[in-house]
């Protein structure tokens, strides 16, 4: 039978009638013209943008169950949208946004075990409600959908889908996503809690910072009300931190934190984290957290290859309705080798150019963001990399940098690597301390004195840090 857009149109509205009030009838669905059928796929053209963020908002469900109906389960609905103030008035501009086929996520509900007529207090709502209503901080914007598949992700985008399918019932409990900056690890950890909700609506899921964490386990300490804190947290199901390298440091933090761990992971409850570094590189933990970290499994998100960044691009640009010529999508992936966030950030930069300034997109404008971009990237330096570079500039290794040895040149190459980590680096003089040879704060801020004293006293020395800025920062 051939079918056509104007076909499954009308038989798609014929349901949606029998289910809405005539005047919302008339005033939404009247003006909708079919445009287009491609296999699954049907194209609906709405007179504004306001038009579809409503048609979103109130009647996704209606036109998922009719046109689920009409092409079967993979049916999938694009809205071709009118924009109005383009400057052609000619021929009105449209643009295509894929429907997000999402509902908004609901919050859960716990049932808590009255102990005593002392309600229990949830950190996350005003103090005197009656009900634990938990809110999943989840963002159904960061999905599965549309988190691009690669080689430099597989492996935990992978893992997250199975853990997503059996929460606690497989052997990625914890799972531990770690990577650079901007390359996907909340949007990865937001999808998992998002898939997790929309197949079992009754598991309790949390996503947190560790730092509003830390910041809650404070708030406990000083209200008094401690073991509510972390029987709380007992009772999530699936308990997502982000960022948890943020702890180290922390021991009171780390202390509560292990005691929730222990009792999620012994009751079959999923643990999620992300961290910027392995395991194996984080500083200030406690070591009985860290072999805890690794009993899941870890999974490292790489920098995206040239494959993956043209599809990055080509998802974004699909989602956002935009259409660019190729040679500029492939230019943007060719230099923008970093991370995803700059990626989206290009493309958000040139669509925001395209549009106030009434440019079209050539390779020129593309040039131009691009350059900004590279320019104001400064290469992230951590502590380990300054012990690094500095012991390979004196032709040692970095165990020998951070070893008890009182020699000179290595005293000197120990020095110059606390002086640029607290230069370059927003780690505290503790942190650095412990991370180069668990030394103190107070070695730390002797030997930044000495460095500069040095460096005006001594011209062999000037020509270390000199030298040293150079292969810091370039």
């Amino acid at each position: 039978m051939n079918r056509t857009a104007e076909s499954v149109w009308m038989q798609c509205l014929s349901f949606i009638k029998d289910n809405i009030k005539p005047q919302a009838y008339k005033t939404w669905f009247e003006p909708i013209k079919p445009i287009k059928l491609s296999g699954e796929a049907l194209t609906i053209q709405v007179p504004s943008k306001f038009f579809y963020e409503w048609l979103e908002e109130h009647y996704i469900k209606l036109l998922r169950v009719a046109l689920v109906r009409e092409l079967g389960e993979q049916a999938k609905l694009i809205y071709d949208v009118r924009m109005e103030n383009t400057y052609s008035s000619n021929s009105p501009q449209t643009v295509k946004i894929p429907s997000a086929n999402r509902n908004p996520l609901k919050p859960q509900k716990v049932t808590v075990p009255i102990e005593s007529k002392r309600e229990l207090k949830n950190p996350f709502v005003i103090p005197g409600l009656q009900k634990v209503k938990i809110e999943s901080q989840l963002n159904p914007n960061y999905n599965f959908n549309n988190f691009v598949e690669g080689d430099s992700n597989r492996l935990a985008r992978s893992a997250g889908m199975a853990v997503a399918n059996k929460p606690g019932g497989t052997s990625f409990n914890p799972l531990l996503v770690y990577g650079g900056v901007g390359l996907g690890k909340t949007h990865l950890a937001h999808a998992i809690g998002v898939e997790i909700k929309d197949k079992y609506p009754d598991k309790t899921v949390l996503y947190i910072s560790s730092e509003k964490f830390t910041q809650q386990f404070i708030d406990s300490v000083k209200s008094n009300t401690r073991n509510d804190f972390i029987h709380f947290y007992q009772m999530i199901d699936v308990l997502i931190i982000d960022d948890v390298q943020f702890l180290s440091g922390k021991a009171g933090t780390q202390d509560v934190f292990f005691h929730i761990f222990n009792h999620l992971h012994q009751n079959g409850k999923q643990v999620i984290l992300t961290s910027d570094k392995a395991p194996v590189d984080m500083q200030d933990i406690e070591q009985r957290l860290l072999s805890r970290f690794k009993w899941g499994l870890s999974a490292e998100l790489q920098s995206p290859d040239y494959e993956t960044r043209i599809s990055i691009l080509q998802n974004k640009l699909y989602r956002d309705g935009v259409e660019m010529p190729e040679d500029i999508v492939e230019y943007i992936a060719k230099n923008i080798k970093s991370n995803v966030r700059e990626l989206e950030g290009v493309i958000i930069s040139m669509i925001a150019q395209a549009s106030f300034n009434k440019k079209e997109f050539t390779l020129d404008l593309a040039r131009q963001i691009v350059d900004k971009f590279v320019k104001n990237t400064k290469k992230e330096v951590s502590v380990e990399y300054i012990q690094k570079v500095v012991s390979k500039y004196f032709d040692m290794d970095v165990a020998t940098l951070q070893s008890k040895t009182r020699k000179r040149h290595v005293v000197q190459a120990r020095q110059l690597a606390m002086y640029f980590a607290k230069r370059m680096t927003k780690s505290s003089l503790a942190s650095i301390g412990s991370q180069i040879g668990q030394r103190d704060h107070a070695t730390v801020l002797h030997a930044c004195k000495t460095v500069d004293n040095l460096t005006e006293t001594d011209k062999q020395f000037r020509k270390y840090v000199d030298d040293l800025t150079k292969k810091l920062t370039f």
